[in-house]
């Protein structure tokens, strides 16, 4: 009778408390392997921004901002996904206006002609908008609403070459003319942000 008792305990922790107490812990490791988004955000965001502080400070330039695309909804009745872009980032100088709220949600075939410029050849260079021998790939209405005087764009890619995004840099007090090895320099800060970015986004 008693050896019943024994094999009907041991069953029943067999069968029923030990995959309770397997669950439990896999719950609890499966919980500390599981980043919390707010916080990875968080760190991804500090470290953007903090890159974004040191082309500015190294460039003296006023504004620093980066976008990144994303589906903005769908066009009816195909369903297709419309591609928008963004400004995430920004960083500005005292007294510089900033141009995040109005670069938001924005249909990329707006700014096809620069976003084209980009995807061919990784840098646009504006050392003076009022220069009309100088292409302005479509952005010079915007920089004179904004008082660009100079604007010099990146192309973010991914590892593999895929366009996620842009990195500009503005000047807006005086008219400037970066030298080849500080373009050089911004296009490894481009790669380096583009690898941040995409860390997150997967």
């Amino acid at each position: 009778m008693i050896s019943g008792w024994i094999e009907l305990a041991i069953a029943f922790v067999t069968g029923v408390i030990g995959p309770i107490i397997v669950l439990f812990v896999r719950n609890k490791i499966e919980k500390k392997e599981k980043p919390d988004m707010v916080t990875e955000a968080l760190k991804i965001s500090e470290l953007v921004t903090h890159r974004m502080d040191e082309i500015r400070e190294g460039t003296r330039a006023d504004r620093v901002w980066i976008t990144q695309f994303h589906n903005g909804g769908h066009f009816y009745p195909t369903g297709k996904s419309i591609t928008k872009f963004s400004v995430i980032y920004e960083v500005v100088n005292v007294g510089v206006s900033s141009i995040q709220n109005n670069l938001q949600n924005i249909p990329v075939n707006l700014f096809s002609k620069s976003f084209n410029a980009l995807v061919d050849g990784d840098v646009i260079e504006i050392a003076d908008f009022k220069d009309e021998t100088t292409a302005t790939y479509g952005l010079k209405y915007f920089a004179e609403e904004n008082g660009t005087k100079s604007s010099y764009l990146f192309a973010i890619k991914t590892i593999d070459d895929r366009f996620i995004g842009t990195l500009g840099i503005d000047y807006t007090k005086r008219k400037t003319k970066l030298e080849d090895d500080v373009i050089n320099n911004i296009m490894i800060h481009a790669g380096t942000l583009g690898g941040v970015l995409m860390s997150h986004l997967e």
